[in-house]
């Protein structure tokens, strides 16, 4: 199975070069040639089952497709959650979790190619078999007319095709005529309009390795962190992935840090233009992106403050005495970035900001301990399965598919029989509280943290709301429906601390945003300069957000209905008005976390739900059950394709996907629609019971983590959790009413 990179990338010798066409690229019957979108998964069936050999816990069901709905008995579905209970159990890790490839955005890897190229740590932290399995990924994740996308799962891009080739060159790769997929990977780029057609990102990634001149970006200037902090556009009030990005962002744009120009680097330079390096119009560059990459384009306003910054702002902070400010902002600057490495102990919010603070860690004083401390934390973002070695978006999703993997244990009905799975599954949901708050987190723009789950583990101190609400809420469940097989439970003091948080982390109007509360107005999103990224200034709220944030607390107050009553009431009141008037027209949600309307849809449903509707008694709900039904694909399944994410209305995908089946028979069996017409819940049941592999898993088809609307990742363990929800509940609900 792909396994984390863990502590594999210590020092080792000098990687030999390759010096002609790459030989490590998958079969014929597995290239990007041929293989399907689907395939571009980190976390396979084929991987997992080998994880699980190694647990000697392989197993092969006598799977019978059913012909007719009227073969679902309890006695199947039992049958079919059995078998994925027992191989998914054998899959958990020592400490509880699940691993699992979170993986799926194609700039990320090569961000940390970059940034090992600039510090000369190539090869103090990646071996020659490292270097081997990038170089094979890379190759894997080639399109057919030979980019590479922003995301795996997309069409070629300016970004991803400049990147990835870049950091094949890095990497010892040579453009000969042997070498295929980098004569068709420059050829994609010279007839897209050439690297200078990058978006933001991207140009200044190319700076820094120095295949593309400063003087061809846009200012990001350090100085907007020396404003007021009470000023709406002060960065301190932006989106937490936007500020810890951009800041080290405007450090290296100031700095115009620029790594070795080697014989590869001047190499690049007439291999990714069409013109001279030294007759490009750098200032035509800078305002140049290519279509494909251009989903945000700048407003006129945009336009002008740019054009202004870079003409008449940028040259005055560079010219004395004027550069005496620009040296404090720098200074600020790296107080913020020396912070953010220490208190998520080098890993970082994500693993964008984690290499650029490394990078500016370098610049500031290359023998530092924060940048020798960076290096080995690299680590926990690779990632290798079949297609190779590459990055994951995150340092895992460990604690958020912790929480659902828990509610789909529990809707089963079956915790009894995994009671040793279910007992590590709440040790790791307790040891990955974050128990203390950040020092002095206030001055550098933080909220409390003492009592949140992150994303990934406690490591990095980043809070997210919504994890701390589902993480809440499976542990609630547990106490309830599995006292006996958790062992010692966790103390009533750290359940406060949960809501404590989340008590703060709610907005004014009893909405919950993604990281942080909603700081600054939104409006201030014309300002978003990356071209490529939707929604990236303000932490704005989400339905599916606001809606975890309602079920932990109904949750918590029905068994501690005494602690902080008034406030928990009133938010759960107005959390769930949010939530109604967010609704389409249509009936659906659009939902920004996944692939895209079942899923909102679903989160809406049960936080409404939680909130005191149904079916009976609210349009909202009923109007979402029809949107559902109405999505219902002959064959009785759901399947979307992640365009809609971009285009903002459902697009199916002509076949049924596990997941997005799943999240749509979820939403219908808590909204009660079943006891209207439980016909359609039979047919999607049916639908997901022939999905069943004979190890008792269900199938990875195309990823459906969405962020930004414009990102694409794997979720690793949705494709089981959620049927063992989906089924579990079909069994509870519906089964047992009707025999």
């Amino acid at each position: 199975m792909g396994s984390p990179g863990g502590r594999c990338g210590s020092s080792s010798p000098a990687p030999a070069r390759r010096r002609s066409a790459p030989r490590w690229r998958t079969s014929a019957a597995t290239s990007p040639a041929t293989a399907s979108r689907a395939g571009r998964a980190t976390t396979s069936s084929c991987a997992c089952r080998n994880y699980a050999r190694q647990n000697k816990a392989v197993t092969t069901l006598a799977v019978n497709k059913i012909e007719d709905c009227s073969e679902i008995t309890e006695e199947v579905v039992l049958t079919v959650l059995r078998g994925v209970l027992n191989q998914y159990s054998s899959l958990q890790s020592e400490d509880g979790h699940w691993p699992g490839g979170y993986c799926g955005i194609s700039f990320i890897l090569p961000l940390m190619i970059f940034a090992l190229h600039v510090t000369g740590s190539i090869n103090d932290v990646l071996s020659s078999e490292h270097i081997r399995e990038i170089c094979r990924y890379i190759y894997n994740m080639q399109n057919e007319d030979g980019g590479w996308g922003t995301s795996t799962l997309g069409p070629s891009s300016m970004f991803g095709s400049c990147v990835n080739y870049a950091t094949l060159r890095l990497l010892g790769e040579v453009p000969d005529e042997q070498n295929e997929g980098l004569s068709k990977g420059r050829a994609w780029i010279l007839s897209h309009g050439t690297a200078t057609a990058a978006p933001q990102w991207a140009k200044i990634y190319l700076s820094v390795i120095g295949v593309y001149e400063w003087k061809g970006n846009n200012p990001i200037i350090p100085e907007l962190w020396m404003l007021p902090h009470f000023l709406p556009i002060h960065p301190g009030n932006f989106w937490g992935f936007c500020r810890m990005v951009y800041m080290p962002m405007s450090y290296i744009y100031a700095k115009r840090i620029v790594g070795p120009i080697t014989p590869t680097i001047m190499a690049m330079r007439e291999e990714l233009y069409s013109v001279p390096y030294n007759k490009i119009d750098w200032d035509d560059a800078r305002r140049s992106c290519c279509k494909v990459d251009m989903i945000y384009p700048p407003s006129w306003l945009q336009k002008v403050t740019m054009a202004s910054l870079h003409k008449f702002v940028e040259p005055v902070f560079n010219m004395w005495p004027m550069n005496k400010i620009r040296q404090r902002a720098l200074t600020n600057l790296m107080d913020h970035i020396h912070y953010e490495d220490e208190n998520s102990n080098y890993i970082g919010l994500c693993p964008i900001n984690k290499v650029l603070n490394m990078i500016c860690c370098w610049v500031e004083n290359p023998k530092c301990s924060g940048f020798k401390r960076h290096l080995p934390r690299i680590n926990d973002y690779l990632w290798i399965a079949e297609d190779g070695m590459t990055s994951k978006v995150y340092s895992g999703c460990q604690s958020w598919e912790m929480a659902f993997i828990v509610q789909a244990f529990c809707s089963t009905g079956l915790t009894h029989e995994y009671g040793e799975t279910v007992r590590k599954a709440y040790d790791f949901l307790k040891n990955s509280q974050v128990i203390q708050n950040c020092p002095n987190y206030k001055s550098f723009y933080r909220e409390r943290s003492k009592g949140s789950w992150t994303l990934s583990n406690g490591e990095n101190s980043w809070s997210i709301p919504d994890t701390t609400a589902e993480c809440l809420k499976a542990l609630l469940l547990l106490s309830k429906i599995a006292s006996n097989d958790i062992g010692v439970p966790i103390k009533e003091e750290r359940l406060y601390d949960a809501v404590d948080v989340l008590l703060a982390y709610t907005n004014k109007d009893g909405t919950l945003s993604s990281i942080e509360t909603k700081r600054t107005t939104s409006w201030l999103e014309f300002l978003n300069p990356s071209e490529s990224f939707r929604n990236i200034i303000v932490d704005e709220p989400h339905p599916e957000c606001t809606s975890s944030l309602i079920q932990a607390l109904v949750s918590f107050k029905e068994i501690y209905p005494g602690y902080r009553h008034k406030e928990i009431e009133k938010i759960i009141k107005s959390g769930a008005l949010f939530i109604e008037k967010t609704q389409r027209k249509d009936g659906s949600w659009y939902g920004s976390w996944a692939v895209c309307f079942t899923y909102g849809t679903f989160f809406a449903i049960k936080g409404l739900v939680a909130a005191g509707r149904t079916y009976q008694n609210s349009s909202s709900i009923r109007n979402a059950c029809n949107f559902l039904l109405s999505k219902q694909q002959t064959t009785g399944g759901w399947g979307e394709n992640y365009l809609g994410c971009q285009v903002e209305e459902y697009v199916d995908n002509g076949r049924p996907h596990v997941v997005n089946t799943c999240l749509a028979m979820l939403g219908l069996l808590y909204a009660g629609q079943f006891e209207l017409d439980p016909l359609p819940l039979y047919r999607a049941a049916k639908e997901l019971i022939n999905m069943q592999l004979d190890t008792g898993e269900f199938p990875q088809q195309e990823i459906v983590g969405n962020f930004n609307s414009s990102l694409f990742f794997n979720y690793p363990n949705y494709r089981n959790l959620y049927p063992i929800w989906a089924l579990g509940e079909f069994r509870r609900r519906l089964l047992a009413k009707m025999g």
